[in-house]
C-alpha cells in the first residue's frame, strides 16, 4: 500500500475530500519525523512505538580497496509494533 492507496481508502472510510486527508497524514508524517529528530519518541497506544535505536560503533570492510574502516556509533529511526498489532498479522497473514 502507497501513501496514496492509504489516503484514498481514508477519504472513501470518512468521507472526507482526499486532499484534506493528505493534509492531514503529510503532518502526522512531518510530526513524528520532527518528534524524532529532537530525540523525542512517539507512541501510539495498540499501533506501535516509533523510536530512535543507537547503533554501536563498529569495524568494517572496503571490499574495493580490502581496507578496515571505522563505522562510528549512530542513531537511526525505528518502529516497534505494538504486541496486539503482531499477533493480528501472525494469525491473519499467510506464511509465504
Amino acid at each position: 500500500m502507497t501513501k496514496a492507496d492509504l489516503v484514498a481508502k481514508i477519504s472513501e472510510k470518512l468521507g472526507i475530500e482526499k486532499g484534506d486527508v493528505q493534509a492531514t497524514v503529510e503532518t502526522f508524517m512531518e510530526e513524528v519525523k520532527t518528534s524524532l529528530e529532537s530525540g523525542d519518541n512517539v507512541y501510539l497506544r495498540g499501533f506501535g512505538s516509533f523510536i530512535i535505536k543507537t547503533r554501536a560503533e563498529k569495524t568494517g570492510r572496503n571490499i574495493s580497496k580490502n581496507t578496515t574502516i571505522k563505522i562510528p556509533a549512530h542513531n537511526i529511526p525505528a518502529f516497534k509494533p505494538a504486541k496486539i498489532f503482531v499477533e493480528g498479522v501472525k494469525t491473519n497473514v499467510d506464511v509465504k
